[in-house]
């Protein structure tokens, strides 16, 4: 029999959303503790840009941003569509400004505000011009103390020799260091500062991105007396009487049953569990590689737990899983990485094309909406796949996919068969296995209207969100546009992968898991992908996994503790 230990709130799984419920409860007065199976806390939330969509929250009032909760309402009815579900829109448009003042006021967590950034589809009643981003603001590790060996560490793919760079003026700085030399003093201070910390400490010490909201959020959680305990998987749910009770755990003393008044189920969704994945990603895709960029302990743990204990995995969303347009990446030491392409595809001088040489998207447009619309096109039975087609001048002034821009040397890349290089475009195409006539014809009818900063195949640069994924340096008529003609040209292959999942478990407002009749299972919450998607399926903006993950971790935690009201 295992030993038994008790507490008030079990959560399961340590990314932002269990970490997130778990500060709510603790600081709610409750004993609370957190198992994570992976030996490092962090989840997935470790190795993401970050970003939260908030709307209504503080950092934009302070900044005189204010609008009404039915500007988002309308927003995300008619983004959705048949998926919007009203109770629980409500319930996370409600909670998102009490969500982020409560951990500024009363945790290690604080935000930097996105204000700037625009909604992904400007063109949508309700789009709003900014306002509803927030970040973890940048962080000392040295303040998280015996904590740090225990923090998973920035993905490899999206670190410069282990060293995180935070989207906005650090990574403006990053691409314009042969440009301007305030931006070469930032870098040369950046880097040199990171030096120092390697050699001293052996890791990245200034964090930003996910890493810092995992690490405020657990040094939080850490002085309000949560146990964090790692390497602890969980296997099976106690349940008496139809109510969740805790959880048998594996840990180095062996299994443990922890008594529980509430469980929550946050470990990650299903991006690495290919029996789920086989099942519910769409045909084209489940005879080819589907690369998830989460870590493998990503792997469905919740929502098998959830449904031995009556849940049910919604699996008729939009889509499955968060897309985003992802590379492989081989490293010198033999192991495959990840890269996920979120800033070059909206600068100009770049298209995507499939097999027959032909674009089928606006590039400038979000991940999710670039892959989906790879997925239409990609004729039935091929491989899902797209390339992304710059030239030189290109590649030394954005960088193309896990190839650095200038000054860093562009030939290993191209050695390693990461990036496929010719002197000309039938050259390209060639070592692509692109149609070579129909790569040729495309880049001539761009080239004639990107010279004048025009489009009109796909728009590109027609919103807000085009250009701000643009150059607002470049000196033509559209931030987002630009001729493909000074050879030699790039390549990189691009595949369907995903940030996370969106088909998780069914719940209602409070983050209550629901079983197949609709009614909540008694002590029972999902947040982050172990909950599906508050939004269908459909992906209206950045920052809609972290945001809901963090506004949910803290519903689930103040209902568990029986908060009335918001503070």
């Amino acid at each position: 029999m295992p030993h038994s230990t008790d507490c008030d709130v079990l959560v399961i799984g340590s990314g932002a959303a269990g970490l997130a419920a778990a500060v709510t409860a603790a600081w709610h007065g409750r004993k609370v503790i957190v198992v994570e199976k992976d030996p490092v806390l962090g989840g997935a939330t470790a190795w993401s840009g970050g970003w939260a969509w908030v709307p209504r929250n503080p950092l934009a009032r302070r900044a005189g941003i204010v609008e009404d909760i039915e500007q988002a309402r309308t927003y995300l009815r008619h983004e959705l569509g048949e998926q919007y579900d009203a109770e629980r829109v409500d319930a996370f448009l409600e909670a998102c400004p009490h969500m982020v003042a409560f951990f500024e006021k009363h945790t290690a967590l604080q935000f930097a505000e996105g204000n700037a950034i625009p909604d992904m589809h400007g063109d949508t009643p309700g789009a709003a011009l900014g306002g509803h981003q927030v970040i973890a603001a940048p962080y000392d590790a040295r303040e998280v103390g015996a904590l740090l060996p225990r923090l998973r560490r920035t993905m490899r793919e999206t670190a410069f020799l282990g060293m995180p760079i935070m989207a906005g003026a650090d990574l403006a700085a990053f691409l314009n260091l042969t440009r301007s030399p305030r931006a070469l003093l930032h870098v040369c201070k950046r880097f040199a500062r990171h030096l120092y910390h390697l050699a001293r400490y052996g890791r990245a010490m200034h964090l930003v991105n996910g890493v810092a909201l995992v690490a405020r959020l657990a040094k939080s959680a850490a002085d309000l007396g949560v146990q964090l305990q790692t390497s602890s998987p969980a296997r099976r749910l106690l349940v008496e009487d139809g109510k969740v009770v805790g959880a048998v755990v594996d840990t180095a003393q062996g299994q443990r049953s922890i008594r529980a008044g509430a469980v929550v189920l946050a470990a990650g969704g299903f991006p690495n569990d290919s029996a789920r994945r086989q099942q519910l990603l769409p045909e084209g895709i489940r005879a080819h590689e589907h690369l998830a960029l989460p870590p493998p302990g990503c792997s469905g743990d919740g929502l098998r737990l959830g449904e031995a204990a009556g849940g049910v995995v919604a699996t008729d969303l939009k889509s499955p899983v968060a897309w985003a347009p992802v590379s492989k990446v081989a490293h010198r030491d033999g192991s495959v990485g990840h890269f996920p392409h979120i800033i070059e595809r909206g600068k100009p001088g770049i298209i995507g094309v499939l097999a027959n040489g032909k674009r089928f998207v606006n590039e400038a447009h979000g991940y999710y909406d670039y892959v989906s619309a790879m997925l239409a096109a990609v004729p039935q039975g091929e491989p899902a796949c797209s390339w992304l087609i710059c030239d030189h001048r290109f590649q030394r002034r954005y960088g193309l996919g896990y190839a650095r821009p200038a000054p860093l040397p562009v030939g290993p890349h191209v050695r390693s068969g990461y990036l496929k290089r010719g002197a000309t475009l039938e050259q390209l195409a060639a070592a692509c296995g692109i149609d070579p006539a129909g790569l040729s014809a495309t880049v001539a009818a761009f080239n004639s209207h990107a010279r004048n900063g025009q489009d009109p195949a796909f728009g590109r640069g027609s919103t807000a969100f085009n250009r701000k994924q643009g150059d607002p340096r470049h000196p033509g008529p559209n931030p987002c546009v630009a001729p493909i003609e000074q050879g030699p040209f790039y390549a990189v292959k691009v595949q369907p992968g995903c940030f996370g999942t969106f088909a998780g478990l069914r719940t209602d407002g409070h983050a209550r898991v629901l079983d197949a009749s609709g009614q909540a299972i008694a002590g029972l919450y999902a947040a982050g992908t172990d909950m599906a998607s508050v939004f269908g399926g459909w992906y209206p903006s950045g920052g809609i996994n972290l945001g809901p993950a963090l506004t949910f971790g803290y519903v689930a935690g103040r209902h568990l503790s029986g908060a009335k009201g918001y503070e």
